[in-house]
Formats: C-alpha cells, structure tokens, sequence
C-alpha cells in the first residue's frame, strides 16, 4: 500500500461538485451567553477532509425563539441547526418536527441540559443527529460540529449519486460504511472498558485491548489509503508522470516496507536480481502493485514461510513474479479474488485484516499499464502471482 498517493490523489468530479465549503450555522437558544460562546468557538474554525480541496467554514445565525428559527428556515437555506430544547413558546422538539416535516435539507443537533437528556435523546431518535450536553467544552463543540458536518456531506453526496442513477456508488458507499462501522465499535468497547478500568489498575491488564485496537485502527487506516487509491485510479483526471523506472529499486524498497511484519513471523523473503530493470511506467502505480503484492504474500503465508520474487524480460515485456509458500486458495477464491471489498474469508484467514481492495487495485493499475495479472494458486501449499508488463509504453 503506498502511502504517498495520497498526497497527489485527484478528487472525483462528483465530490467537488457538491457545494458546501461555506455552511449556514443557525444557532438557536434564548441564552445570550449560549449563543455568544458557540459564535466565539465556530467564528475561525473550520473541518477539513483528506478527500476534500476546501476545508468547510461556518456563516453563523443566531435565533432566540423557536418561531424566530422557523421564520429563518423558511427564508433561507440552513445547512446545520444547533438547537436548544428549552425556549420561551415553542420548544426545540417542535422546531425539530417542523424541519421534518418540510423535508429540509439541514442536520439538526440538539444543545440541552444534563437534565434535559432523556428528550434528547428522543429526539435524535425523531431525526435530529446528535445531541451536545450543558456545559460543554470548546473542543466538545469543535468535535461535535466535525462529526456532523461529514454526516451532511456524505449524505448529500450520496443523494447526488443516486439521483444520477450510480447505484453501484451508493452501494460503495455503504459497504464502506458496513467495513468501518465494525472496527470503530470494537476500539470504542475497549476504550470504554480501560476508561472504566473494568479488568483493574495496572496498564499491563489492557496489553491485549491496546494490540487489538492499534490493529483495528491500523485496518481502516488501509481501507481508507487503498480507498484514495481506488480514487486516484478512478478519477482519469491525473496526468500520469511515465517514464524509465528501475523495478529493482521498488522491488527493494517494498520488500524493505514488509521487513518487519516478515521478520516477526520468521518469513524469510528473497529477491536476488544483478543490475537494473527498466520499465516505462509511473513509479507511483509500480509502487502500489508490488507493495499490495508482496504484502499479500507475507500477510496470508505460514509462520517460518517464504517469500520468491523474481523478475524476468522477455520479447519486451517484463514477468513480476511473488510466490509464497502460504495458505493458497481454492480455484472458487480465484475467481472472486479481483473484485472490489472481497475477501477470501476462513477459519485461516479470518485474523489477517484488510480492505479487500489491494488486489482489485493491483489489476486496475496492471491494466492500465496495458498488462495483466495471473493467479495460480493451491491450498496449503502457496499461491503465485505473475504480473506481465510491456516495457514501454
């Protein structure tokens, strides 16, 4: 997985077409402290998003009444609400049933006291997103805002897409969500174990907690690298930078990424080439090819393992060849090994953690360099990927 794509990922056109880098903040409480403290903590700050050129600033309303709020929502176009419950005349719940039933697009956060927490809570079960407790922090505050300012984007992202018809994006979408959801559960069970100190004092008692949790974050991190990847690739925005490129030196610079996880394991890996390689091509997909390849053969291989990778030209082309005497795959798990969120799941498999998108990367960057890739595979005795490229394009 190369980390540095990140740096010159290009943003799908459907991301940028989404306007909302100045969102309109309606503030709604009858505290004049409230409202000045909230318009103190939001006036310079801003959310930003690694997949996202402008960061998201806040234009803020204030409003004291209930009625004052929906007299402003009815004249202008509101993308967040913070909103008190307690108000002279209508009460915030009702405000909130008023933005409901008029279908505006607008993410609705409720400002209440600790005294006040059983309604809302109702009312986020009634469609507001969340709910920020008395007194409440700066940084509380700032928190709040991100979570929902993302909330609002991706759902009208995903609003945008399916009105255009790309179901098969909005089902991305969730699936993304299904793979990030589980991971974010179980690292928020453990912290709320340690805060608790349910299992004792001494941070020993919590060593596997911790593993489990840097694993866990660790995976998105991968999901979320491989997803600018997918994006990068997808996009056909970038001009690609393609030149002569030494494979010996990815080569070698990859299998020095995988050293550690391969030393840990006692998986020796070998490579042994004299001289140069040369291929036309970007380093940066070359990087992204050999890096998802040789983690694979490391990840899925068998503890005191081996690692083979070897190149080979021939009539123009140049054969990447990493073999490993791992787990292997039956010919069913070949099949579906290039699809997107796939992974082969078993009794072996199901502690190794990742995307199920390294591989279906590694096809799209092989066919873009007009090459394919080849699988062959046995179960219990290793798999063999071979990677055929031109060497010029």
């Amino acid at each position: 997985m190369n980390n540095s794509a990140a740096n010159d990922i290009i943003y799908p056109h459907d991301l940028k077409q989404i306007k909302m880098a100045k969102l309109k903040v309606l503030i709604v409480d009858d505290e004049p402290g409230i409202r000045s403290g909230i318009v103190r903590i939001l006036h310079d700050h801003s959310v930003g998003f690694p997949f996202l050129e402008d960061d998201f600033e806040f234009d803020l309303i204030e409003a004291e009444t209930g009625e004052q709020a929906i007299e402003i929502l009815d004249n202008n176009p509101i993308d967040i609400v913070l909103l008190d419950n307690v108000l002279p005349g209508i009460y915030g719940i009702e405000v909130l049933d008023y933005i409901n039933k008029k279908g505006f697009d607008t993410g609705v956060m409720m400002i209440t006291s600790h005294a006040s927490l059983d309604l809302a809570v109702k009312a986020t079960n009634n469609g507001a997103f969340n709910f920020v407790p008395k007194p409440f922090t700066p940084q509380e505050l700032k928190a709040a805002m991100e979570n929902i300012t993302k909330h609002l984007f991706l759902k009208r992202m995903t609003k945008k897409m399916h009105k255009e018809g790309k179901e098969v994006r909005f089902q991305f979408l969730s699936v993304l969500s299904h793979e990030l959801k589980s991971p974010v559960n179980a690292v928020e069970g453990y912290l709320n174990i340690m805060k608790d100190k349910q299992v004792g004092d001494q941070i020993d008692n919590y060593k596997t907690m911790i593993d489990r949790s840097l694993e866990r974050i660790k995976g998105m991190r991968t999901l979320i690298m491989d997803l600018l990847d997918m994006t990068r690739i997808e996009s056909g925005q970038k001009i690609r930078d393609v030149k002569p490129v030494d494979l010996v030196e990815i080569v070698r610079i990859a299998k020095d990424t995988m050293e550690p996880m391969a030393i840990h394991r006692n998986i020796k890996v070998d490579f042994n080439f004299d001289g140069h390689c040369y291929i036309t091509g970007e380093k940066g997909e070359l990087e992204i090819i050999l890096n998802n390849l040789i983690s694979n053969a490391v990840k899925y291989n068998k503890d005191k393992g081996h690692v083979f990778i070897k190149l080979k030209e021939e009539n123009g082309f140049v054969k990447i060849i990493v073999e490993d005497t791992g787990i292997g795959m039956s010919k069913d798990d070949i099949s579906k090994l290039f699809q997107e969120f796939t992974r082969i799941r078993n009794m072996k498999t199901k502690n190794i953690t990742g995307s199920g998108l390294g591989l279906s990367i590694v096809k799209k960057l092989v066919e873009l360099n007009k090459g394919e890739v080849i699988v062959e595979s046995t179960p219990d005795k290793g798999s063999k990927f071979t990677v055929t490229l031109p060497t010029k394009q």
